[in-house]
């Protein structure tokens, strides 16, 4: 099978790397002043559906739906102030996480180039 046929998810490593990338990613939110103030002070809830979301938005099993309905990503980002400032932290957030998990570049750049289409899909507000 050519490897281009596998989904993100299974190209990156499956479960474990994206449950490690989730974790890398929420650290680097916390030390983020534009993001942390947005979460909550326990984080396992917004850490445990991160992981489910990521695995099914990468290719992998649909855990988030499956558990939680149709993410409505959009709508649930609706409460928080997003703006692009904050989109631009929110990624450069991941893109952090994501050298740290993956050695492939090409590999880096496809799941960010998803990520970020759907970051500035969130952007509901002006800096």
């Amino acid at each position: 099978m050519d490897i281009k046929q596998l989904s993100l998810f299974d190209r990156v490593g499956g479960a474990p790397v994206i449950h490690r990338l989730v974790d890398l990613f929420y650290m680097n939110v916390l030390a983020e002043p534009k993001l942390a103030p947005l979460f909550p002070q326990d984080m396992s809830l917004v850490i445990s559906k991160q992981k489910q979301f990521l695995t099914q938005y990468f290719g992998g099993p649909p855990l988030y739906t499956n558990e939680h309905g149709h993410p409505k990503m959009r709508a649930r980002h609706l409460p928080f102030p997003v703006t692009k400032e904050r989109a631009d932290a929110w990624l450069a957030c991941m893109q952090r996480a994501l050298e740290e998990i993956t050695p492939e570049v090409a590999l880096r750049e496809e799941m960010m180039a998803r990520l970020s289409t759907t970051a500035y899909f969130f952007i509901n507000k002006e800096d």
